[in-house]
This record gives C-alpha cells, structure tokens and sequence, in this order.
C-alpha cells in the first residue's frame, strides 16, 4: 500500500473534543464504550476491523476453535454510538507536538490521544527465535501453528528415517505462564485423544513434548499450590517440564537446551513473555522497560494529552514498583477508569487515580482441569475448570460467539473431538513473517 502519511483523513470536523484511541483490544473497547454520547468524538485505529479474544488462541492453534469464535467485528459494538468513527488503518508514528497520528493512509490530528495497542511477543532480542519459533498472539499465527502441526503429522506417515519422524512428532513451548501452560496441556489433549485416532499407523510414544521455563516453577504469577498442580496435571498428560532451563539453540530442526539436552523438533512455540507494542513518536524518557511509562491517572509520563492503558502502560508506584500485571482485567479496568475520568475533567470534577482490583487469575491444563487463584483461597480440578470455562464466555465479546464456542467444547468433551482439524491455507515455514 502506498504511504499517503502527508494526506489528512476524512473525520468529520465536531464540536466536541476529539479522542483518538489507538488499539481495539480490551483496553480500547471499554475506554470507547464509556465515552458513548459523552461529547466526545472517539476515533478508533486498528490493524484489524476485529477483536481478539486472545486468553483462547491456544485453542484456536490446537484445532479446538475456528478462529471465527474468538474474533468479533469491532464496528457493530459501537453502531449506535454518535461521533464515532472507526478506521482499519495501520499507525506507523505519532507527533506529540503537533498531535498528530500518522497512519498508512493519511494523517488525524487529536484533542486527546489513548495508547491502547497493547504488547507484543518479546523475544528478547534473539532473531533467530523470532524467524523460527511461533508466536500465539494473533490469529493468523495460530493458523500457521494449526496447518503447520498437521502438515508434520501428514509428513510423518510418509517418512521412513526415525530421527525426522521424531522431529516432526515433538514439540517444544517456551514459557511456563498461562499460555504455554495452557498449550502444553492442549497438546497434550490431542496426543491421547485426539491424533491416534486420525494416525492410527503411528506409534504415538514418539510424540515428545517439552515444555522449557527460565524460572523455577510454572506459572510464577500465582500461587505456589497452583504452580504445584499445574505440573502435576502437565505430567499426567507426558508434558516433560523443564525448569530452570534456557533455549540456548534452535535451527529449526533440533533445540539445545542450556543443559546440553538435544531435542529433535520441528515445532517450537514461543510463549516466553511479551513487551509494549511502542509506536514511532513516543518520547524515549517515557519509555521504560519496553513499555510507555504512565501516572496514576494513566497519562504518558512527559506529555500533555497522550494517555496509554492496557498492556502498553507501565504504572510504577511506590507499593508496586514493577506495574500491574499484563493481563486483560488491568486493560478492561484502565479503559472504565479513563473513560469516567476524560468526563470528570471535561466537567471540572476531580480525576479517580487507579488502582488495580484484583479479581484472581486462573489457568487451564486440559480436560477437567484448571487451576484457580483468588483474593483469599485458590482451588482446581474439576470444579476449577468450570469457573475457568464461565468466566472466558461470559467475556467472549458476541451472543453468537459465545454460543459456538459453547458447542464446540460441549462436542468435544463428550466426544474427545477436535473438529477443526483442516489444513485451510498450507504454512511454508521458510515464509514466516519476521515481525510479530
């Protein structure tokens, strides 16, 4: 697409202060869904026209969803909203002392500027893991990880040499948090239940899979009983879990671990951690540790006007010197708050700093079991995976989605199912996208 930067886009000039939102992630949605006939024109950027429900792309990556369940249009949530204006445009810069946004497609100039564009996945600076393990926070890398999984079990009925045949079989996630648990347990779903069923000429002892942490135990946000039995549900699914170990390697076909372990392995996924999504513009002292730096009224930290909320922002305080977590609840309660406050200042009352309420966090390692951590009490198994299933659909943005995302878990639960595994558009590796 042609850079046309230096055109101004066709926003309709209003009375009310213009609020420019960069991001339609959680952050983003409820920061516009609060400023509904506020008087305010909001004008939202995205990449996408669509949402990510992104705590379900590991299923979607597993064959467990069609990537239309956890996806949901972004225009019809604010159909009836006035002065709101959507544009699918990617944003390549800001000026902070023109107010400016620089898009693909033409320039906007702001009132109010809003970081929302939340984070992508850090690799830590090291390319070679960046060109060849794959990432899970889009949509399309979970269907490159679908069609690519398939595509080795294909190849592995055809091959004869031991060695390729076990590449093509293990897999190796780097992470030990929610989502790599999460894939792992999922992975370890299909090798029981699932693939022997369409592969019944393979022997499915061959299918290794490793799941490799730096630190010293899974799931290190939350509770140490928690950590205690995801591993333990992990083991039970022949999840070999590595702690304290480092990829130290991988060429694409065998990862070296930093304590000498060779695994043969065609298939490597990265969730070892995100960082901000920065834009082009931001000043480098409100930068701080790969995030935009805020105050406790979510303001860039050095600016007038430009907020950021949601994965993007880091809120250092002296009771939490690290920030809150990078998780979708901070991100939903960032946009409320801000949204509340943009109209508090336009009246003239005085602005509610936030404070993160922190309802728990929980994670799933398979069938029947989860983990749960609240406020007071933590709990899993069974009943754990339960609440685990409520609270992501009653989040999934959509009655429909929700309600295909329901049946497909009803179906694969009573029949050990995974419906979706179809090889839609074939993933050539050497194409992988270097940038996530």
């Amino acid at each position: 697409m042609k850079h046309l930067a230096h055109l101004q886009l066709d926003i309709p000039k209003s009375e009310n202060p213009r609020i420019v939102i960069i991001g339609g992630g959680f952050a983003g949605i409820q920061l516009a869904k609060g400023l509904k006939n506020k008087n305010f024109q909001v004008v939202m950027f995205d990449r996408n026209n669509y949402h990510t429900f992104q705590p379900l792309l590991y299923q979607v990556a597993t064959a467990g969803l069609e990537p239309d369940s956890i996806a949901g249009a972004l225009r019809p949530l604010f159909e009836k909203q006035t002065d709101f204006y959507f544009r699918m445009a990617r944003v390549t810069g800001i000026d902070v002392d023109k107010r400016l946004i620089k898009t693909l497609v033409g320039e906007i100039d702001y009132d109010f500027l809003v970081l929302a564009n939340g984070s992508k996945t850090n690799y830590f600076g090291n390319q070679t893991m960046m060109e060849r393990t794959f990432p899970m926070k889009q949509i399309p890398q979970a269907l490159d990880l679908r069609s690519h999984m398939l595509q080795n079990f294909e190849q592995s009925v055809m091959v004869k040499d031991d060695y390729e045949k076990d590449a093509l079989t293990n897999f190796v996630v780097v992470g030990g948090g929610p989502t790599g648990v999460e894939v792992s347990g999922a992975l370890g779903e299909l090798k029981k239940h699932v693939l022997p069923k369409d592969y019944p000429e393979l022997d499915f002892e061959i299918m290794k899979l490793h799941l490799v942490d730096a630190g010293p135990r899974l799931l290190s946000a939350m509770s140490e009983k928690s950590s205690e039995k995801a591993q333990k549900y992990l083991n039970n699914f022949d999840v070999d879990v590595k702690l304290n170990t480092l990829v130290k390697d991988y060429d694409g076909k065998k990862v070296i671990l930093s304590d000498g372990t060779e695994i043969p392995a065609r298939t490597v996924v990265w969730a070892a951690g995100v960082t901000g999504n920065l834009i082009e513009g931001i000043p480098e002292e409100s930068i701080k540790g790969g995030r935009v730096a805020v105050d406790e009224f979510n303001k860039v930290v050095g600016t007038t006007n430009v907020y950021a909320i949601g994965d993007v922002s880091l809120m250092m305080t002296e009771d939490n010197p690290k920030g809150d977590p990078m998780v979708a609840q901070v991100a939903m309660q960032q946009g409320r708050l801000l949204a509340k406050n943009f109209v508090n200042q336009a009246k003239g009352r005085e602005q509610v700093p936030f404070r993160y309420n922190d309802k728990g966090s929980m994670a799933t390692i398979g069938r029947n079991k989860a983990v749960v951590d609240l406020p007071k009490f933590h709990f899993g198994g069974l009943f754990a995976w339960f609440v685990w299933m409520f609270i992501h659909l009653i989040s999934i943005i959509g009655f429909r989605n929700r309600l295909v995302v329901f049946s497909n878990w009803v179906w694969n639960y009573l029949t050990y199912d995974r419906g979706t595994r179809l090889i839609i558009r074939t993933f050539v590796k050497d194409k992988k996208p270097k940038t996530s």
